[in-house]
């Protein structure tokens, strides 16, 4: 028995598109910035990779964050996966994409004023002159926004 009334539709689970955006957000962030384009790692702005011992803290940091947001990606599908063993579950792309967005503009505007502003781990671009590290940070700020208005939007069109 699942509690759904026969006929009813379920709805679309926004906590497993909003898990897989935060950790595919995740993702981007630490295969892009930090291992790809170089421009920071986890803790780069408290000990900056200017000896092995630092990058090694730096490396091990990466790490335990890529791991965490591998381990969000698993919740969503999980939680994907269990919803769409329900016989009357409502697939939606467009609700889907809305949440990806959403969880993923989420895990910036949280990592942008959290990590890069209040705590200081690092900061967006560590590669370009000091003063232009809040201009990069604020822009991180915006991009994360915009996914999240998108994402509300589209949600919006897609349940209205």
């Amino acid at each position: 028995m699942t509690g759904v009334a026969e006929g009813e539709k379920t709805s679309f689970p926004m906590s497993a598109g909003l898990l897989l955006g935060v950790g595919l957000g995740g993702l981007f962030d630490g295969i892009v910035l930090h291992q790809l384009l170089q421009w920071h790692h986890m803790v780069s702005s408290w000990y900056p990779v200017s000896s092995v011992q630092n990058l090694k803290l730096n490396t091990f940091w990466d790490g335990a964050f890529h791991s965490a947001t591998y381990v969000l990606v698993l919740a969503g599908l999980f939680i994907l996966w269990r919803s769409s063993r329900v016989s009357h579950f409502r697939w939606s792309a467009s609700n889907l994409l809305a949440a990806i967005l959403m969880g993923f503009g989420a895990f910036n505007l949280v990592e942008g004023v959290v990590d890069h502003q209040i705590l200081g781990l690092h900061h967006v671009n560590e590669t370009v002159a000091r003063s232009l590290w809040l201009v990069w940070d604020l822009c991180f700020i915006a991009w994360g926004g915009t996914m999240v208005f998108g994402g509300i939007v589209l949600w919006r069109r897609g349940n209205g």
